[in-house]
This record gives structure tokens, C-alpha cells and sequence, in this order.
């Protein structure tokens, strides 16, 4: 019995620390309230995040800063452009990994 102890308890603790981080990097606020999801005809379709527009700095260019569950479809509809023109636009953005806080070049 003392055999299998050593690796239970191991998983044990690999599995709480996976849940931790995980909930950590879900949550992205700190623990604090979390926004109420909304519902359509399909279904619930998640959270509804505040979204921020940056100010133009001088140039003419936009950037935006991408919040938790922004993909550049969400972006590029909030800017009345497509996700082409953001990817030309930001040719070092990964369109499958957005991190929370990048700036992107929005016009």
C-alpha cells in the first residue's frame, strides 16, 4: 500500500496546481467579479467584457489593446475591417495566440 501512496499523492498535487493555474489565467481580473454571460437564440455565449477604444496616436495609425476573449474576427467587427487587413497590418500578431494586453495596429 505505501507503494502506490508516493504516487497518488504526487498526482494529487500536480492536479491541484493545474486547477490553480488554470483558474488563474481563466479569471485574468484578479478574482474580482466576474461578468454575467449573455444569452442569444443559441445559447449563452459566454462573458460580456468591457471593450476599450484607444485614441489615435499622431499618424493616423489605431492600435487597440486585446482583452480577454478578443479574437481579431471580435476585433476587426469592432473596427469595421476584416481580420485580412488587421494580419497585413500586424504581420507579427499569431492570429491563434492573442495575449491579453498585445496591442494590435487596428488602422
Amino acid at each position: 500500500m505505501a507503494r502506490f501512496a508516493g504516487p497518488i499523492a504526487f498526482l494529487l498535487a500536480v492536479t491541484v496546481a493545474v486547477l490553480i493555474v488554470r483558474s488563474s489565467l481563466s479569471d485574468g481580473d484578479g478574482g474580482a467579479s466576474t461578468p454575467a454571460a449573455t444569452s442569444t437564440a443559441g445559447g449563452t455565449t459566454g462573458p460580456t467584457l468591457p471593450r476599450r477604444r484607444t485614441t489615435p496616436p499622431t499618424g493616423g495609425a489605431r492600435f487597440y489593446r486585446i482583452q480577454a476573449g478578443d479574437t481579431l474576427e471580435t476585433v476587426a467587427a469592432q473596427f469595421d475591417t476584416s481580420v485580412e487587413r488587421l494580419l497585413v497590418l500586424n504581420p507579427d500578431v499569431d492570429p491563434v495566440a492573442l495575449g491579453i494586453g498585445e496591442r494590435v495596429r487596428v488602422k
